[in-house]
């Protein structure tokens, strides 16, 4: 297994080992020893699966403390960009995105600490997303803001169909309105 490092202090992209042969393959997609070596430490409690269409946008959302979450995602069919913001109060990199293509052919995944919102951009039909939490799901505590806000940065590719965002989605405030994660990680 290989895990890079990004310019965002915790966040980190995990490149699976791959075992091929004229069977097809095989990965370990998480073992909790292995991961705590590399400094993935999440006691993961819940796992989250969706399907959506190219050009579907999910997020940019988070939990609000104390039922912050970090997570674990990565894509078993298609393709997305997908995209972590620091939240936290106080964090030099206040504000900065780690952006990474995760697909069913790189199999890479993308680690999130607390403290991050966090969204997709489906490039590919039919693409199927999973993601293990930390903290269970708490409808009182889910946030967002918008996920085009240009404060943000965020370069999303165009994929030649209309962006398809849910009506919650939709309605979320620019990043300069949001609360900071003030939940130390």
């Amino acid at each position: 297994m290989k895990v890079i490092t990004t310019d965002i202090e915790g966040v980190k992209i995990v490149e699976p080992d791959v075992f091929g042969d004229e069977r097809g393959w095989f990965c370990e997609t998480y073992s909790k020893p292995r991961y705590e070596k590399f400094g993935i430490k999440a006691d993961f409690v819940q796992d989250n699966e969706s399907m959506s269409s190219r050009g579907v946008v999910r997020g940019l959302h988070w939990q609000a403390a104390p039922f912050t979450q970090a997570k674990l995602v990565r894509v078993e069919r298609g393709a997305v960009l997908d995209v972590a913001v620091d939240i936290r109060e106080g964090s030099p990199t206040y504000g900065r995105h780690v952006a990474v293509e995760l697909s069913s052919v790189n199999r890479r995944q993308l680690f999130i600490p607390k403290g991050f919102a966090h969204g997709f951009f489906v490039l590919e039909d039919d693409t199927v997303f999973s993601y293990k939490c930390d903290e269970p799901y708490n409808p009182g505590s889910e946030r967002g803001m918008r996920f085009d806000d240009p404060d943000l940065g965020i370069k999303w590719p165009d994929v030649g169909v209309p962006l398809t965002l849910s009506p919650k989605d939709r309605m979320h405030p620019p990043f300069k309105e949001i609360e900071p994660c003030r939940e130390k990680a």
